[in-house]
C-alpha cells in the first residue's frame, strides 16, 4: 500500500471568521460621503429644521450596518495546505482559492475608524491578475500581521545571506518637508492663485466673482482632493529594508503597509521639480512590474509607479539608489551641440550613459528627471530617427522595459554612436540576463551538485536540483516559492 498523503480537512472544520467589529468598521467607509451629504442637505434647506435629512442619514447608516453584519456572517476563510480559501456571499456564493506560491503581495490597510477599533484589512494580490484577488476585511491587528508573515513565508529565500541592514529604516519623510513640498507643487499654486484672484474680483464685481466661482467650484474641489490625498497618503512615510523587498508604511487617517519586491523593479526614476531644486529636494519613484490589466485582455504587462521617497534630500535619494541598484552611477555624456536645434528647451538637461549592468538618462524641460534601467530587465532596444533628426545626422536609442512609461533614452546621438549603442546594449543586456547561470543538469544525472539552476520547464527563473532530480522549490527575482516539477518524458 502507498501513502495517499494527508487527508483534506473536513468541510466545516478549520474555518475562521472576520473580526466581530467588522460591521462597524465597514460603516466607517461611508463616513466621508455621509458628512458631505449632510453638508449639502443643510445648505439647500436652511429654512427647515433638518429632521428629514437626519432621518435619511440614520436610515442609510442602519442599512449599511445590517449589510455589514450579513457580510460578516457569510464570510469565512481558512488555510488548506498551500492554499488560502476565502468564501463569502449570501445569495451568490463566492469561493476563492489563492495558491500561496502565486501570491505577489500582501498589503495591510487600516482606515481611520478601523485604527480606532484595532482592526486591519488584508489585501492579497496574485501574479497574473490586475487587481486585488482576495480581501479579508477586517482582522485584528495581531492576526493580520501574523497571517501576512505566514502567506509570504515561502517567498523569502532562507538560503540567501541576510543583509545587516534588514529591519532598519532606509528613508523617512519629515512632516514639515512634506507640507512644504505639497505647498510648492504646481497644483497647489494654481489653487491658491485662483482663490486669490476670485477674492480680489469679489471686491469689485461680486456677481461676476460668484458666477466664476460656481463654474470653477468642481475643478477647485477636485484639485483640493488631489492635494489632500497627496498629503494624507504620504504622511509619516517610512521605508524599511526587508528580505523580500522594501517595506513601506504611510498614511494619516488610513495607514497602508506594502512591500516593493526587489526582483520586480523595472526602473528607478528621480524627479527634481523646479521649485524643489533650490532646497536640494527630489522625489524617487520605482516602476514595479505588476500583472496584466483587465483592460488589456491578457496582453502585455502592467507596471505600477510607486513613490519610494515622496520628498527627500539628494543624500537620502543616493542612499536608496545604492540599495536598489547595487552599483555605482554610470558615467553620463551629453549629445552633440547641434542637438540644441532639435531640442532647445531640454538640451540643458540631456545626458545619458551606461555600464555593464544599468543604463541611465537625464531628460526634462522644467523638471529634471533621471531614469535608471537595469539591463537585465530590457525588453527591446530601438534606434529611432525622426524627420528633424535626419538633416542633423542624429538618432535616438530607446532601452525599453515592461510598461509604456519606463525606458532609458539616449536622445539625439550621432548616428555612428547610436549604431554602436544598439550593438553594445544588446550584448550587455543578454549578458546581464545570463549572468551567474550554469548549465542545466540532465534529469537522472548524479554528477551535478545540489543547487539552483535555470528552470528547464521555463516557468520560473530557477529551480532547485537535489539528488539527481528537480524538486518543487523554485525562485523568481530572489523570491522562493513551490511548484511541482514537470515529469521528464
Amino acid at each position: 500500500m502507498t501513502d495517499a498523503g494527508p487527508a483534506p480537512p473536513p468541510p466545516d472544520e478549520g474555518w475562521s471568521r472576520l473580526h466581530p467589529l467588522t460591521p462597524i468598521a465597514r460603516v466607517g467607509r461611508l463616513a466621508p460621503a455621509l458628512v458631505l451629504l449632510l453638508v449639502v442637505s443643510n445648505v439647500h434647506s436652511k429654512a427647515e429644521n433638518g429632521t428629514a435629512e437626519t432621518d435619511y442619514l440614520i436610515a442609510i447608516t442602519l442599512i449599511s450596518a445590517v449589510y455589514g453584519y450579513i457580510h460578516w456572517m457569510v464570510t469565512r476563510w481558512r488555510l488548506e495546505g498551500d492554499t488560502l480559501r476565502i468564501e463569502t456571499g449570501l445569495i451568490r456564493k463566492d469561493s476563492r482559492r489563492l495558491p500561496l506560491a502565486r501570491i505577489q503581495a500582501v498589503d495591510i490597510v487600516r482606515p481611520f475608524l478601523a485604527r480606532l477599533l484595532g482592526v486591519s484589512e488584508l489585501r492579497i494580490r496574485l501574479a497574473g491578475s490586475g487587481s486585488t484577488d482576495g480581501k479579508l476585511a477586517y482582522l485584528s491587528e495581531a492576526q493580520a500581521a501574523e497571517l501576512r508573515l505566514l502567506l509570504l513565508a515561502g517567498h523569502v529565500d532562507t538560503e540567501a545571506p541576510v543583509s545587516s541592514n534588514t529591519g532598519l529604516p532606509m528613508a523617512s519623510v519629515d512632516t514639515g518637508r512634506l507640507l512644504a513640498s505639497v505647498f510648492l507643487s504646481l497644483i497647489t499654486i494654481i489653487v491658491i492663485g485662483t482663490v486669490a484672484v476670485l477674492a480680489v474680483l469679489d471686491q469689485f464685481e461680486p456677481k461676476t466673482a460668484a458666477a466664476v466661482a460656481g463654474v470653477l467650484a468642481v475643478y477647485l474641489l477636485s484639485a483640493a482632493t488631489v492635494i489632500w490625498r497627496r498629503l494624507s497618503g504620504q504622511y509619516a512615510f517610512i521605508a524599511v529594508e526587508a528580505p523580500e523587498g522594501v517595506r513601506i508604511r504611510r498614511g494619516l487617517l488610513q495607514t497602508i503597509s506594502e512591500t516593493v519586491p526587489y526582483g520586480r523593479i523595472q526602473a528607478v526614476r528621480q524627479v527634481e521639480p523646479l521649485l524643489w531644486r533650490p532646497f536640494g529636494w527630489c522625489r524617487l519613484e520605482v516602476d514595479v512590474a505588476g500583472a496584466t490589466g483587465r483592460n488589456q485582455r491578457g496582453e502585455g504587462t502592467s507596471v505600477v509607479r510607486k513613490a519610494i521617497l515622496p520628498v527627500g534630500s539628494q543624500q537620502d535619494s543616493w542612499h536608496l539608489l545604492a540599495r536598489l541598484l547595487g552599483a555605482p552611477d554610470p558615467e553620463r555624456t551629453a549629445p552633440p551641440g547641434r542637438a540644441r536645434l532639435k531640442a532647445p528647451l531640454s538640451f540643458h538637461f540631456l545626458s545619458a550613459g551606461h555600464d555593464t549592468t544599468h543604463a541611465v538618462c537625464v531628460t526634462g524641460r522644467i523638471n529634471r528627471a533621471t531614469t535608471w534601467v537595469p539591463l537585465e530587465k530590457t525588453q527591446s532596444i530601438r534606434r529611432v530617427q525622426g524627420p528633424l533628426q535626419r538633416p542633423l545626422g542624429l538618432a535616438t536609442v530607446h532601452v525599453d522595459v515592461a510598461g509604456k512609461r519606463a525606458r532609458a533614452e539616449f536622445r539625439d546621438r550621432e548616428i555612428e554612436e547610436a549604431d554602436q549603442l544598439v550593438a553594445d546594449l544588446t550584448a550587455l543586456s543578454r549578458r546581464a540576463r545570463q549572468r551567474d547561470r550554469t548549465p542545466v543538469p540532465a534529469a537522472g544525472s548524479d554528477a551535478a551538485p545540489s543547487g539552483w539552476y535555470p528552470d528547464p520547464a521555463g516557468r520560473h527563473e530557477q529551480r532547485y536540483w537535489h539528488e539527481g532530480r528537480w524538486t518543487e522549490h523554485v525562485a523568481n527575482g530572489g523570491r522562493r516559492t513551490s511548484d511541482a516539477a514537470t515529469p521528464a518524458p
